[in-house]
C-alpha cells in the first residue's frame, strides 16, 4: 500500500477532508452536542422562571399593600401580647396593680399568690388583694382596673368599713381620710403554646 506522501494529491485531500468530517463529526457528538443541549435544558430553566415571574407579576403592584398588611398583623400582635402576655410576668403585673391603685389614690397592703390554673389556651394567675382607702377612690380603682389595657378578672370582692367589724379591721395605721377596707381576687391570664395530641397508639394486629 503506497504511503500517504506517495499517494496522488486528490487522493491526500480526500483522505484529509474526510478525517476533517470524521473528527468535526465526534467534536458534534462529544462536545457541541453536549453544549447544546445543556443550553436547551438552561433555556427551558429559564422559560420556567419567566413563567413563574410572570404568574407573580400581578401581586407587584399590590406588594405595597400586602406590606401594610403585614405590619398592621404585627401591631396587632404586639397588641394582643399586651392584653394577654405570652410569659407569666408576675413582677409586672404587680407594677401594674400598684401603679393603678396610686392614680386611684388607694393603697394596697398586701399580694397572696394563690394557684394558678391551666386552661387549654392559657393560664390563669390569681392574686389575693386587700386594698384600702376613701370609698370613692376605692370605686375608681375598681372603675380603672376594669379598663386596663391587659385583662384583669376581680372575682370574691368583700368590702367593709376600716373601723367597723370584719377580719381586716384594725390590721394596719390607716390615714384619716381612709374609710373602707376591700379583699378582693385579680386574676391574671398569659398564654401558652398548645403542645400537639399525640397519635393513638396502634394496637397490635389479632393473632
Amino acid at each position: 500500500m503506497a504511503s500517504f506522501s506517495d499517494m496522488k494529491p486528490i487522493a491526500q485531500w480526500t483522505i484529509i477532508i474526510g478525517l476533517a468530517v470524521v473528527v468535526t463529526a465526534g467534536m458534534y457528538m462529544f462536545v457541541y452536542k453536549g453544549m447544546a443541549e445543556a443550553n436547551q435544558a438552561n433555556l427551558q430553566v429559564l422559560k420556567d422562571k419567566q413563567a413563574e415571574i410572570d404568574q407573580l407579576r400581578p401581586y407587584e403592584a399590590k406588594l405595597p399593600e400586602l406590606l401594610a398588611q403585614i405590619e398592621s398583623l404585627k401591631q396587632q400582635m404586639e397588641i394582643q401580647k399586651k392584653i394577654v402576655p405570652d410569659e407569666k410576668e408576675a413582677d409586672k403585673f404587680i407594677h401594674l396593680m400598684q401603679d393603678t391603685a396610686a392614680q386611684s389614690g388607694v393603697e394596697v397592703r398586701r399580694y397572696t399568690s394563690q394557684a394558678a390554673q391551666q386552661k387549654e389556651f392559657y393560664t390563669e394567675v390569681p392574686f389575693q388583694m386587700e386594698v384600702d382607702g376613701p370609698y370613692y377612690s376605692m370605686l375608681n380603682f375598681f372603675e380603672r382596673t376594669g379598663k386596663l389595657e391587659r385583662i384583669v378578672n376581680m372575682t370574691g370582692l368583700t368590702m367593709g368599713a376600716i373601723r367597723g367589724k370584719g377580719a381586716a379591721a384594725g390590721k394596719y395605721e390607716y390615714a384619716p381620710n381612709e374609710s373602707v377596707v376591700a379583699v378582693a381576687t385579680a386574676s391574671t391570664f398569659y398564654s401558652r403554646d398548645v403542645a400537639p395530641t399525640p397519635a393513638p397508639a396502634a394496637k397490635p394486629a389479632a393473632k
